[in-house]
């Protein structure tokens, strides 16, 4: 493989094969390129691609992770497991969950099918809908079963919660069971339950993932940690990617320990920094490492780019919402006067409820 291409860091984590491996790859420091050369190299290297299980949280990552290593190595690696946590864990459920006394051809609830199962449940339970509200509920259950091994003892050891959310989630498990199916939360809860109470299950898993790769690690919370630690505790052969800097989902379960804890972990881990930025200029990147060093409990790193400095950054401090809105659409209508076009520029915001008085400003400017 022509690995001439890659930088220092790059290349080292790529041609690491064996044993634990922490990849700190901050933003646009060309994770995915260290990824899927190091999946492509390990095959390069003599391991069966029936060995290699990779896990990423979307369907389009996964995707796009299998189509550039089989351009790397110029054929399929369709025997190759490259999804995301839930299809890996679906599929392992399909041949195995019997074990546990369910049915394999269990069915999987959506959130329009969980919502409805705690409405009927709450209606039958004479559960006031004004008191807590069915999402809540649905929330509730959800955090519980991402937080905790033991979800019914979350619920109960939690003070602040209304003793009808314990009720509901009681007859919402049997309910669940009755109809042969499981939520989301379940499809990992299920795995690690099958994981730990079949040690036969678990022996087989690790002997055919023998290299396991986890790309945005510092999103997975305490099931999915747990799963892939059952998975390589034998063999050592894991690398995890991430970057506690971007780390923004602990309020849906994401626990940050598991990035800053890899090497307690997995004793003897490397730890290779990917700090060279490809995406952003040097005022840009100085910017945001001046913020975030700042942050307590990470990993230090420092990125850096050959970008040149780039244009300097400015900001606005607003008296308003609609005084923002107003310089917002004054700095558009600046930037077509010389030239650009409408196209050229992104209004970001955080919620969507932010949008309206944006739009009705620049209706008024008549910004299309």
């Amino acid at each position: 493989m022509d690995l001439s291409t890659l930088n220092k860091e790059q290349r080292q984590a790529v041609e690491t094969l064996d044993g634990p491996l922490l990849i700190l790859a901050g933003a646009g420091s060309g994770k995915t390129r260290a990824l899927t050369y190091r999946i492509a190299n390990l095959v390069d290297h003599g391991v069966s691609p029936w060995n290699i299980l990779a896990l990423t949280f979307t369907n389009k990552a996964a995707r796009e992770m299998r189509e550039r290593t089989e351009a790397l190595l110029g054929g399929s690696v369709k025997d190759m497991w490259v999804a995301t946590f839930h299809s890996c864990c679906t599929r392992i459920l399909r041949s195995d969950i019997d074990k546990l006394g369910r049915d394999r051809n269990f069915v999987i609830y959506d959130d329009d099918d969980q919502t409805s199962l705690i409405a009927a449940i709450m209606k039958r339970l004479g559960v006031n809908d004004k008191d807590i509200t069915k999402r809540q509920i649905k929330e509730h259950i959800s955090e519980a079963k991402n937080k905790s091994t033991e979800p019914e003892k979350f619920l109960m050891d939690n003070p602040y919660l209304d003793e009808s959310v314990l009720k509901v989630f009681r007859e919402y498990q049997r309910s669940l069971k009755e109809y042969n199916a499981l939520d989301f939360d379940d499809l990992l809860g299920k795995t690690l339950e099958l994981f730990q109470s079949c040690p036969e299950v678990l022996q087989k898993y690790r002997s055919k993932f023998r290299y396991i790769l986890v790309d945005e690690y510092q999103d997975t919370n305490v099931m999915q940690y747990h799963i892939v630690e059952l998975l390589a505790r034998e063999h050592g052969n894991i690398c995890v990617v991430g970057d506690d800097d971007q780390s923004i989902y602990g309020w849906r379960g994401a626990d940050i320990r598991n990035i800053l804890d890899f090497e307690k972990d997995f004793p003897g881990a490397k730890v290779i920094r990917l700090e060279q930025n490809y995406r952003s200029t040097s005022n840009i990147l100085d910017a945001a490492n001046a913020v975030i060093e700042n942050n307590q409990g990470r990993k230090s790193k420092k990125l850096w780019t050959d970008n040149g400095r780039g244009d300097r950054i400015e900001t606005f401090t607003a008296d308003s919402e609609r005084d923002e809105a107003h310089f917002v659409c004054r700095k558009i209508m600046e930037g077509v006067r010389n030239g650009m076009n409408y196209g050229d520029f992104a209004v970001l915001y955080r919620m969507n409820a932010q949008s309206r008085i944006p739009e009705t400003t620049m209706v008024n400017y008549g910004i299309p």
